[in-house]
């Protein structure tokens, strides 16, 4: 799977995939050798080499080269997928392959439209935050005979991105039989994105369940492994939020959690605060000072905030005047220097502003696009700090010291300071721990990154229920999740 040489392999979703897995998709996609197979992003022809009839798309002039080259008996056309798919009138008994996974920031443009729209033809609505990859299936399946199969490498993002979820209700409802196999070990091991399977069969079908199996390592078999657990779409829909992941963990473990998903006396965290990003700087470094680099420029104090910069910085569980002090001790560029809109800049701040290091930070993107461009935005103190991203487990730091926090860490505002009384000093409970590891997402490196809208929906049990919490089991569970994002090797 490749795009354009122009651009880095990382940056084009550009991985080739290991022989083993090639032969084990295609010896279940390929009932016959009669059969027409597609690899809608063809690379080097991996996939076309493992099937005599077959056809594959690849936009990157060199790797199309390669690919006739390895299987000449091959179709190979060079160019768009997108814009082929919407052209071309074959239709294929199966499809097989490694599309390119390109994140929404840089799979763009015409070819984003042109994807976007070629799908919300065939029922299925991505918004402009989807990968390359998931329209890339949808497309691929519009191109099947009735009753045709497909068998992809995909990221384990099909376990809990939002972007997934159309391309999931899609299959199950446009296919017979769904089957994603989750692999711990990775497939790609030059990639810290995690790779699962995909088994989709019986085109112009539909089905009432996701069958999903766990496995450690990637075993090959010429079809899809037996053993799996059906995942009913309501349940899928509703209990679990459009989410796989859960799914990741033992049966009686998944089942304590859904009791208290379910039951009417317990909170999410959204219902005690109101979570969100901490501001944009532009410039870090020139908006943050030392207090050696403040003295020297002269900034007043008064203009200068103590700001989390972060997570490294954050004590285990309060940030006090004491904490700030230290900061201050140790020189650590952490005074933001905030200027709001309307404010007279003194004579000392504006020399930095001016400064060759100024000079260079108004020229940053973010600062370029507001006015005046040293007015940092959306500086507030929040009640808590959350970390975004996390080794061992999320931490809750109570801001008893006033400080306000950069994007690196989530700023959170208590809605309901009773709720937060009550409910709060279990954050660091086997339970809370399990939340955060199932409504996050492993980013990778083994770290478990949690977003606002995902940091809403961490769960606090029901008090009723905590005789029912057994703290080991639930311990368990998180340690099953901390190997599944590779925490700790």
């Amino acid at each position: 799977m490749t795009v354009p040489s122009r651009l880095s392999r990382k940056h084009a979703g550009a991985y080739y995939t290991g022989d083993a897995v090639v032969e084990a998709l295609v010896s279940w996609a390929v009932r016959g050798e009669h059969e027409r197979m597609l690899d809608p992003s063809c690379g080097d022809g991996r996939f076309l080499a493992a099937h005599r009839n077959s056809v594959g798309i690849e936009q990157d002039d060199e790797a199309a080269g390669q690919a006739i080259v390895r299987a000449p008996w091959a179709l190979v056309h060079e160019g768009d997928f997108f814009q082929w798919a919407e052209a071309t009138a074959e239709r294929f008994d199966c499809a097989a392959g490694n599309p390119p996974f390109i994140r929404y920031q840089t799979f763009k443009g015409d070819v984003r439209a042109r994807a976007i729209g070629l799908c919300r033809k065939h029922g299925a609505e991505f918004n402009g935050l989807s990968s390359s990859w998931a329209p890339f299936l949808v497309a691929t399946a519009s191109l099947l005979k009735p009753g045709g199969r497909m068998a992809f490498v995909v990221p384990a993002e099909i376990g809990h991105a939002p972007y997934a979820a159309p391309l999931l209700d899609y299959l199950v409802a446009n296919f017979a039989q769904v089957q994603v196999v989750a692999v711990r070990e990775k497939l790609f091991p030059d990639l810290s994105e995690d790779c699962w399977l995909l088994y989709t069969e019986g085109f112009g079908g539909s089905t009432d369940h996701i069958r999903f199996t766990v496995q450690d390592r990637f075993a090959w078999s010429a079809r899809p492994p037996v053993k799996a657990e059906r995942v009913p779409i309501a349940e899928f829909q509703g209990v679990w939020n459009r989410r796989l992941r859960p799914f990741l963990l033992p049966s009686a473990i998944r089942d304590l959690y859904r009791v208290a998903a379910t039951h009417s006396d317990s909170r999410r965290f959204s219902e005690i605060a109101q979570v969100g990003i901490g501001y944009v700087s532009g410039d870090n470094d020139f908006f943050h000072l030392r207090p050696s680099h403040a003295e020297h420029w002269g900034i007043p104090p008064a203009l200068l905030h103590p700001s989390v910069r972060n997570s490294r910085v954050l004590p285990a569980r309060q940030i006090t005047p004491k904490t700030v002090e230290s900061w201050r001790k140790a020189d650590a560029p952490a005074l933001l220097l905030r200027l709001q809109r309307g404010t007279k800049v003194p004579a000392a701040v504006r020399r930095y502003l001016d400064s060759e290091a100024g000079q260079v930070a108004r020229t940053a993107y973010k600062c370029r696009k507001r006015e005046p461009w040293y007015a940092v935005p959306d500086v507030n103190v929040p009640d808590f700090v959350l970390t975004y991203m996390s080794g061992r487990s999320v931490s809750l730091v109570r801001n008893s010291a006033g400080v306000t926090c950069t994007n690196t860490v989530h700023g959170v505002r208590i809605r309901d300071k009773a709720l937060a009384a009550k409910l709060l000093p279990s954050w660091g409970s086997p339970f809370i721990q399990l939340s955060c590891e199932l409504e996050g997402h492993a980013l990778g490196g083994g770290m478990l990154k949690i977003e606002p809208r995902e940091a809403g929906r961490v769960l606090f049990p029901a008090p009723a229920l905590t005789p029912e919490l057994d703290a080991t089991t639930i311990a368990e569970g998180v340690t099953t999740m901390q190997r599944w994002r590779h925490y700790g090797g």
